[in-house]
């Protein structure tokens, strides 16, 4: 027995059991379990939010203070939405004084505030896309793109540093000093290159886990705060 969502409301509830169907993996009946059984999804369900990943920004918000009223931020990797929400509730996008442009290789569900595109950000033009959407330089750029896992570690990792690094890429291009990045990577660390890049792009860089980022996951973010403008 677990604590439904760890707030200290003292309700217990049982751990739900899937049974395998034909039609269904058993890596899939383990994901169902293992979602039905999360107190994050629960909690993103209750809460209104799309994604339990509303929680890990929120809690790297809380510790390091990255959102402000009036803010842009580009969102890549957004669908299903839940740090577009976040981002767009604590820049106030909605009330007019914030901007949130969101792009993604998945349809997603208008989140109010939130300027959304369907579009690959591997594409060579989607850079000049997301900035022509802009209304100026922004003031975050966060990621939370994965490429679908091939369940060999190595490569699993290669593949998702080779997005941050994209990433990393555009938010050089586009940050106004001061400026924040925020992109997932896994554990191991981030690759060299990247960590130099940042580190030398940006005051402070650094990796967290957030709480709701399953304990049993490879699963890492990497912060660099206070963008420096760049010198001729």
């Amino acid at each position: 027995m677990s604590k439904e969502d760890g707030g200290g409301s003292g309700a217990r509830t049982l751990k739900t059991f899937v049974r395998t169907a034909r039609k269904r993996s058993h890596a899939s009946t383990l994901w169902l379990e293992r979602q039905l059984n999360d107190p994050y999804v629960a909690r993103a369900k209750r809460e209104g939010y799309r994604s339990r990943a509303a929680y890990k920004l929120m809690e790297m918000d809380e510790r390091c203070r990255l959102f402000k009223p009036g803010q842009r931020i580009v969102d890549l990797g957004a669908a299903p939405g839940g740090w577009s929400q976040v981002a767009a509730s604590r820049v106030k996008a909605a009330e007019g004084k914030g901007q949130i442009v969101a792009v993604d290789l998945l349809e997603m569900v208008p989140v109010p505030g939130v300027d959304f595109s369907v579009k690959d950000f591997n594409d060579p033009d989607a850079p000049d896309f997301i900035k022509a959407k802009l209304n100026g330089g922004a003031d975050g750029v966060i990621s939370d793109m994965a490429a679908n896992a091939t369940g060999h570690r190595a490569t699993d990792h290669l593949r998702i540093v080779a997005l941050a690094e994209l990433a990393a890429d555009f938010a050089a291009e586009i940050l106004k000093p001061g400026g924040f990045f925020v992109a997932k990577v896994l554990q191991g660390g981030t690759e060299g290159e990247l960590l130099a890049r940042l580190k030398r792009d940006f005051a402070t860089v650094r990796h967290l886990k957030p709480a709701a980022s399953r304990p049993d996951s490879a699963e890492l973010y990497v912060l660099a705060t206070g963008f420096r403008a760049k010198r001729d």
